[in-house]
């Protein structure tokens, strides 16, 4: 369960985690973390513009300050290689993008999201169900032939009910839109790749900070809490 965010006068703000994916160096690593993200999100699927290998994810690592959580995303990896990069950095959580059945992610023992890319005729609610293992369900655009990363947001009409398991609010989001889709589907998180960068892989720190202060801003709107108080 997500804390609270309490304010000295005694009221609670809800706290929307920020996942900040896709980071490629170590200097994007140490901004992002400076602008108050919760976790970065390293890529380890060779097709995306924005992969890593374990040389680079180790450089990333070491730059990070303490509390910063490191997920790690793979497309239907082997399980060998998943384990191989387990065994090399300090990962928290996994993130899979890809055909990957429940089973599969449990073998690791580790604290996973599963990523579910909404299609508009699709049962979201029973393929969620089908991952009430999961630490949550990573909601993201589907395209054909594109497990992340497309740019584009989804209907998020389609995400207005309950979930068995804290849902994560991906795909389209930026510092214009990412208060919204909070307030309409309260997730217990958000994730971001795209919509806060300058290229491909290079994070833009404006865009950043921008993000992040539109998420404390829809946080401090729900529970009706003013700049002032």
């Amino acid at each position: 369960m997500i804390p609270p965010l309490f304010l000295s006068t005694g009221r609670v703000v809800p706290h929307t985690r920020v996942k900040i994916c896709g980071i490629t160096n170590p200097v994007d690593a140490t901004v992002v973390a400076e602008a108050g993200a919760d976790a970065l999100g390293l890529v380890f699927y060779p097709d995306s513009p924005r992969a890593v290998n374990l040389a680079q994810a180790q450089d990333i690592a070491g730059a990070l300050p303490p509390f910063v959580q490191i997920v790690a995303l793979f497309v239907n990896e082997p399980a060998e290689q998943v384990r191989r990069i387990l065994a090399s950095l300090p990962l928290h959580t996994l993130q899979f993008h890809g055909d990957e059945d429940a089973a599969y992610c449990e073998q690791f023992r580790r604290p996973y999201l599963k990523a579910v890319r909404v299609r508009p005729d699709m049962d979201l609610a029973a393929v969620c169900g089908s991952y009430s293992s999961a630490s949550g369900i990573l909601l993201d655009s589907w395209q054909e032939g594109i497990p992340g990363g497309t740019g584009k947001v989804f209907d998020w009409g389609q995400a207005r009910r309950a979930f068995p398991r804290p849902v994560v609010l991906a795909g389209g989001l930026n510092p214009d839109n990412v208060g919204r889709g909070i307030e309409l589907l309260r997730p217990s998180a958000v994730d971001v790749s795209g919509g806060v960068e300058q290229s491909p892989g290079r994070k833009d720190a404006s865009k950043v900070s921008r993000f992040i202060a539109a998420v404390r801003a829809a946080d401090q709107r729900l529970n009706g809490v003013s700049n002032d108080d």
